[in-house]
């Protein structure tokens, strides 16, 4: 019999027998998408760790705090609309290419801003590129992996945002520990011009998918960008943007305020609520990953309700339960894991819910549709802790959203091992 060593890399090989099954291409694909999207997280959450300075910076109330983290979902609704479309236009590629420079732009631009009303305007305008990049990466990895193998593909290009996300917090951590705030916050607008570098990469090495060049070759098979809203996809459209709504209503009502909570109500230090957040983007990767394989085996619908029941629940444990630090800090990895988790199987869920002629279309409309809805919620959570505790408005909101993910969900097919169709 094998000994235990000699096991561990047979099951390695195993786990991640999907990428190896990819060609060079494919690879290069892979890690552009992935690389793609954790920078897109990286630029998007450092407004997260700089609100709580900048609240007492500018003088800011939690509901103006909200609007700006608003400001830039909400915007990001059209930018996906408008890049899934150009991505059955002009092509998955380039589009990745064009979105990764504009929110690298904008959001280096923030670092000048000197007032509300400024980065409210600025943070907008990065929101295009940020909904857009999703749109465009989401349906390039989806199209070249195999159908078995999708969820797992699809999933851990989903849990680059974890490593975004911590790469921001541990910026964050040193900038404001090295820099007085008033200059910090600026640095740490400014670092996000790096994911304008990743373009290079794309342009050299990323080549476009079979399966689009295949449909655009066929003129016959092409179909109108708003032929999501016909009469046989427009049930599709309509519960793939409320499952959409549910997931994003949840999670950014839960980390856009979870800096200021640990700060505010458990009177946490930058140090302190650094190692907080540290284990829910722990969380986060693992239930990205788990996910992403769980969606293959049970199913997307499975795995996303059960991960938006748990999501549910965790929440109101984690912001009501009258629990230590020590426990909160436990709590922190399945909090991160149940809430970020939930996504990796959206991206091949909608892969094989639309058409390719309309894919990037569907795919970009129903996600960032849903994540323009939940723009409001930083605001409507901002709004709410004014009459309650931030803590109470977290998980109400948060509760609302995951009941709407399940009766989303339990209205779309199940799409698991489906080929992706041409029209």
């Amino acid at each position: 019999m094998p000994s235990d060593m000699e096991q561990a890399p047979a099951q390695g090989r195993k786990m991640f027998g999907w990428y190896r099954e990819f060609d060079g291409k494919g690879k290069k694909t892979f890690w552009a998408c992935f690389l793609g999207y954790g920078l897109d997280a990286f630029d998007l959450q450092i407004y997260s760790f700089v609100m709580p300075v900048l609240v007492g910076l500018w003088s800011m109330s939690n509901t103006q705090a909200g609007l700006i983290a608003t400001s830039a979902l909400a915007i990001s609704a059209l930018g996906g609309w408008l890049a899934g479309m150009l991505a059955d236009k002009i092509g998955r590629v380039r589009l990745l290419q064009i979105t990764v420079a504009w929110f690298a732009f904008f959001t280096f631009l923030s670092g000048f801003a000197n007032n509300f009303e400024q980065l409210l305007i600025i943070r907008g305008l990065q929101g295009l590129g940020f909904g857009g990049e999703w749109a465009a990466g989401a349906v390039l990895i989806g199209e070249i992996a195999k159908a078995q193998h999708r969820g797992k593909a699809v999933g851990m290009v989903q849990s680059a945002w974890s490593w975004g996300w911590g790469l921001a917090a541990l910026m964050a951590t040193l900038a404001f520990q090295i820099l007085p705030p008033e200059i910090a916050w600026r640095v740490m607008f400014f670092i996000g011009i790096l994911p304008a570098g990743l373009i290079f990469f794309v342009r050299r090495m990323v080549p476009e998918s079979d399966v689009y060049l295949q449909t655009q070759a066929a003129p016959g098979e092409r179909r109108s960008v708003f032929s999501i809203f016909s009469k046989d996809l427009l049930y599709t459209t309509f519960f793939g943007s409320l499952l959409a709504v549910g997931a994003h209503g949840g999670y950014y009502a839960i980390t856009t305020w979870l800096p200021t909570f640990l700060r505010t109500e458990r009177q946490l230090s930058n140090i302190g609520s650094g190692g907080y957040l540290a284990v829910v983007i722990v969380g986060s990767f693992v239930g990205y990953m788990t996910s992403a394989y769980l969606s293959d085996y049970l199913g997307r619908r499975r795995t996303i309700m059960l991960f938006a029941l748990g999501a549910m629940i965790m929440v109101v444990g984690y912001t009501q339960a009258d629990i230590s630090n020590g426990v909160m800090l436990f709590l922190g990895f399945p909090l991160g894991f149940l809430s970020s988790g939930i996504f990796s199987g959206f991206g091949p869920f909608y892969t094989e819910l639309f058409p390719t002629s309309v894919r990037g279309t569907g795919q970009g409309f129903c996600y960032n549709f849903g994540r323009g809805c939940a723009a409001g919620v930083p605001a409507l959570v901002g709004f709410i802790s004014a009459q309650a505790s931030l803590g109470k408005a977290i998980y109400i909101v948060a509760g609302c959203a995951y009941v709407i993910v399940i009766a989303a969900a339990l209205c779309l097919p199940e799409t698991r091992g489906r080929e992706l169709r041409s029209n």
